[in-house]
């Protein structure tokens, strides 16, 4: 059974940054695609950012591209999200997920919910104005 825990949410004023990481485990597989999605109350769950693990390629929503930047460290199973110049509109849980990587599909197909098999169970991050 695949384990996916995040780490790294807190409060940061307006301005500031954060570094959320996620951790696998129990995984058998080695492509695999990671991916950060956030949620606020009352709003869907909303893509972020997301990882193929064999060459890197990335992709992000609109409202992150310039200020948030995801990376993976192979050796330790992780993978990060950088937040930098947050807003309080980026207040929300934020969730990663893990999906095998499927043959021939790009990277764009995991910016939606579907494409992922395993979730965490999320961290909060509150930005003060």
């Amino acid at each position: 059974q695949v384990q996916v825990v995040e780490s790294g949410g807190g409060l940061v004023q307006a301005g500031g940054s954060l570094r959320l990481s996620c951790a696998t485990s129990g995984r058998t597989f080695s492509s695999i695609v990671m991916g950060w999605f956030r949620q606020d109350p009352g709003k869907e769950r909303e893509f972020v950012a997301a990882i193929t693990w064999t060459d890197g390629s990335t992709d992000y929503a609109d409202s992150v591209k310039g200020r948030f930047t995801i990376s993976r460290d192979n050796a330790k199973n992780t993978v990060y999200l950088q937040m930098n110049s947050l807003k309080p509109e980026d207040t929300a849980v934020y969730y990663c997920a893990a999906a095998r990587q499927k043959p021939y599909y790009s990277i764009h197909y995991y910016n939606t919910e579907g494409g992922y098999d395993y979730w965490g169970q999320g961290t909060q991050v509150t930005v003060s104005s």
